[in-house]
Parts: structure tokens; sequence; C-alpha cells
């Protein structure tokens, strides 16, 4: 297994995500002062070829995805929402790239030894679930077929096309009444939003591989997921 990062995911491997439009409120959010957390990590696991296609932006392939999860909505927190693999860190987890690769495992039946991590950002603060969350970038270098490993806790695993997420005609923000305001994709009839969205968004911005959408398009978050026959309890929202 090669280890030299794919040329088309290098600005995603080594720059911080950015949000030039103030439009992203996930990258800087941190617990307040005193606030006892815990730890977590995800996956955020891009597979595609490795050559990059010198015709498109940023040299993304034509095959590029991302590995997402929708969580069972029989779920406590979080119910029905689209994700990356991750979860609690255990005492036994090597660090947060540990941690990332034994959820994705145990969420999607993806084998470890396939990835190749790329890069950990900073933590990002859950304010319902109270989690410290690393995102570790990653790159899938042997693809496996993967699927749900329990129905508990994960309703659906999709490698989701990143010219999906990257059509201006699937992306756009959602607000809630609560206050929360934030980046949204439409992908295969999902609607990804909140943290996941906000990583994603925020990697897309430095990526090289983004193409001018409608900032300006904001949709009620409650209406968004009732067209997609979802709903959302009201203490998931982060305010």
């Amino acid at each position: 297994m090669s280890s030299s990062v794919p040329e088309w995911l290098r600005a995603v491997a080594s720059t911080q995500p950015t949000d030039p439009h103030r439009l992203n409120p996930v990258l800087d959010r941190r617990p307040p002062r005193g606030t006892t957390t815990r730890p977590a990590a995800v996956l955020v696991l891009f597979g595609g070829s490795r050559e990059a296609d010198p015709m498109c932006l940023g040299g993304m392939p034509d095959d590029a995805d991302v590995l997402l999860t929708q969580r069972a909505s029989t779920m406590r927190q979080h119910s029905g929402q689209v994700a990356f693999p991750g979860g609690a860190a255990d005492d036994g987890d090597d660090g947060p790239i540990g941690t990332a690769l034994r959820e994705a495992q145990e969420e999607t039946g993806l084998d470890p030894r396939g990835v190749l991590p790329l890069a950990t950002l900073p933590e990002i603060f859950i304010p319902p679930s109270g989690f410290d969350v690393t995102p570790v970038i990653a790159y899938w270098e042997d693809p496996v077929s993967v699927g749900i490993q329990d129905s508990g806790e994960v309703g659906r695993v999709a490698r989701v096309p990143l010219r999906t997420l990257l059509d201006p005609d699937n992306r756009f923000q959602v607000r809630h009444q609560a206050g929360y305001q934030g980046p949204a994709f439409l992908a295969d009839g999902m609607l990804v939003w909140g943290f996941t969205a906000g990583i994603l968004a925020g990697l897309f911005e430095v990526s090289g591989w983004e193409i001018p959408w409608d900032h300006h398009d904001v949709r009620d978050l409650d209406t968004a997921l009732a067209e997609l026959g979802e709903d959302i309890e009201d203490s998931a929202v982060p305010r």
C-alpha cells in the first residue's frame, strides 16, 4: 500500500478548512469554559482514483467520493442525521486516528488496513452531546464493500460522489428557529447539515474543487427535512 498523498487531496490534507463567507458556525465551535467534554473522532474518508484529472477543478477524479452514514432513526441523539463514521474514544484507542478507524470499522465494515490517514483537524465541540470531536482526514487506498453493521446505530452507509455534493443545485444554507444557520447539501435523498456539512464545506473551500453556488439560498431546516420524509428533535439543533 502506497503512503503518498494523492495530488488531488494535497490541499485538504495540508490546509485548515476555512469559512471566508462567514456562513459556517461549525469550524470554530469550542466548549464554553468549564464545560466537561468527552473525546471523540470521526473519519472523513475520501475515495477515488489516486491519479488526478488534469481536466477537472483541483484535479479531482470523476470517481471521487466520501463515506457517509445516516444514523438510525431509533437513536437517542442525532437520530436520522447524516454523519461521518465515528464515535466516542475508548481507553484502548491509539489516539483520534485509532478511534476513527475503529468506529468506522464497527459501523461500516471497512478494513482499516486499506485506509491512509492524512491529517487531523482541531477538535470541534458538539453542544447536544458534549463531545469534543477530532475529524481525521484520510484516503481510501484499498476500498472494500461496506454496509450497515449495527442497525441499532446506523440506518444507511453510502459512498457519496463529491460531484453530487459540489453541484451548486445541491448546495444551500439551512436555518432553524432555535437560531442555527449553516451550510447544507442534498445527496442521494439525504440532507447533509450541521457538523458534517460544516466540515465538508470548510474542506471544499480549500480543496480547489469548489464550484460557485448561491450563498443567499437559505431554507428552513424543518421544511427541508420534511420534504425528504424526515424530522428532527429540537434538542439536536446546536445553538
